[in-house]
């Protein structure tokens, strides 16, 4: 009789309950391990799905740029000049037709609020391009401008929450986590999904960042992000504690992993199996993590693309930076969030910051991967939960003093890189700014579209939870192949 057998033939009673909780993780651990054991492609996609990618990927790793807060579309991407000649004239009913609102401007007046810098045209395409955004103007001949992207929440965190899980509540796992599930790591030594996190500097206007942004929700934990942080060591715990060595750290790690397998072989839980893979990983990061955050190997024309701040640890330009770093290293979903675009009454003071803050970050992103040869595998998305109210908030006759509320029923969303047209205008919303008149794409449209281009069929990549297979576009979603390179 071998050991597991004994253990089981002395079970009691209380064990036996304990064990309640385990079946539906028992099960999806044999799941895993069987999904596992064969590769699609190996040159591709290390501890992939069997049978993924579905078909020839685009792209190869994903980089999300997300505003958070909501940038305004009309103050930046879609040229207007309908609402400065109305200057506060009330947008028409028959425009708004009663749409829900926030608290905050629902059941109050909607005069119309022009874009507060002025647009020109720029690139080839003669894009229309705000002035705060003069580096994302040098590059637009590189983007696909999205302009009819439609969310569903009026509201911060469901609206983030839907465009990262597809779904408002949170429990759902985030994008980042379903390709780490679906398409594995091309890099041992790094994770599969990393996030950073970023704030304007004059803290106006902050949103908050929820773990469950980058979690794993029924997936098993290993797949959720791992945040490097903007002080202190890059992740949490990596430095070994005073007086202990990498050998001693070593030994301590091989007879942690000798117990949690043994009582992974008792209980099949398959968090257990995700304790002993990160363990794993944390000690090969210890090696990893200081080299990649090791900017002395960057030239100074590297380091110009990105701004000024781009050596200040924790700034949105530092995190483009790494975000390249990452890319270049295998990492297959960087998710970079920066807060401070929830302009409701500072919009004339704060929204040129935010500008200055990303618009050459973003840009000189782009350039970086371009010049590498990165973003022909590389798909860059720069996106917020929902835009921002063609009408105005408050006083606009305030100079200092009003802004623009949410809007979720249009909104400008670029892509770039990773089989993505370039120089594509895609969409169309009406004179006001306010509905999508032409060729809609949800967020859910958006999501499909992203894993298409990663060679995944949306409706394919599923896991199943509670009696049912949840997929990250619900039930919804096909991706927008206009959007996509011959």
């Amino acid at each position: 009789m071998n050991p597991l057998q004994e253990h089981f033939r002395n079970i009691t009673r209380r064990e036996i309950l304990g064990w309640g909780g385990y079946g539906l993780g028992t099960a999806a651990l044999a799941t895993l391990l069987s999904d596992r054991s064969a590769v699609a492609d190996s040159s591709l996609n290390r501890n992939a799905l069997p049978g993924l990618p579905h078909f020839k990927p685009r792209a190869k790793r994903v980089i999300m740029l997300l505003q958070s807060g909501a940038p305004s579309h009309v103050d930046l991407f879609d040229h207007k000049p309908l609402l400065a000649k109305q200057r506060g004239k009330e947008i028409p009913e028959s425009v708004h037709q009663g749409q829900k609102l926030s608290t905050m401007t629902a059941g109050r007046g909607k005069p119309c609020l022009g874009a507060i810098a002025p647009f020109r045209q720029h690139g080839e395409t003669g894009t229309w391009i705000s002035d705060f955004l003069p580096h994302t103007a040098n590059v637009v001949d590189r983007l696909c401008l999205v302009k009819s992207v439609k969310a569903e929440a009026v509201n911060h965190a469901p609206a983030m929450t839907f465009l990262l899980t597809g779904a408002e509540q949170p429990g759902r796992p985030s994008m980042g986590g379903w390709l780490a599930y679906g398409l594995g790591s091309d890099n041992d030594d790094l994770p599969t999904f990393c996030v950073m996190t970023s704030r304007d500097q004059e803290g106006s206007c902050g949103q908050l960042f929820y773990d469950f942004y980058w979690g794993s929700g029924f997936l098993p934990t290993r797949y959720q992000g791992v945040k490097f942080r903007g002080g202190g060591d890059p992740v949490l715990y990596l430095s070994n504690p005073k007086g202990m060595s990498r050998a001693v750290r070593r030994n301590l790690l091989d007879g942690l992993q000798r117990m949690n397998q043994h009582r992974l072989d008792a209980v099949g839980d398959p968090e257990i199996a995700t304790r002993i893979s990160q363990y794993e990983m944390a000690f090969r990061m210890q090696q990893s993590v200081p080299e990649l955050t090791d900017l002395s190997r960057e030239t100074k024309a590297t380091l110009d693309l990105y701004g000024p701040d781009v050596e200040r640890r924790g700034s949105y330009a530092y995190n483009c930076l790494m975000a390249r770093k990452l890319a270049e290293s295998g990492v297959r979903f960087v998710q970079l969030m920066h807060s401070g675009w929830d302009q409701h009454q500072n919009l004339p003071t704060q929204l040129i910051h935010q500008c200055r803050d990303t618009d050459q970050p973003s840009a000189g992103l782009v350039q970086d991967l371009a010049n590498r040869g990165l973003l022909e595998d590389t798909l860059v998305v720069w996106a917020g939960e929902f835009g921002r109210t063609p009408f105005g908030q408050g006083d606009i006759n305030n100079p200092k003093k009003h802004g623009r509320d949410h809007h979720p029923y249009a909104y400008t969303v670029w892509m770039t890189g990773g089989g993505v047209r370039e120089g594509l205008s895609y969409g169309r919303t009406d004179d006001y700014g306010y509905n999508v008149v032409e060729n809609p794409v949800t967020v859910h449209d958006l999501q499909a579209t992203i894993l298409h281009l990663l060679g995944i069929d949306h409706e394919r990549l599923t896991y199943k939870f509670q009696g049912r297979r949840f997929r990250l576009t619900d039930v919804h979603g096909h991706a927008v192949k206009d959007l996509f390179t011959i």
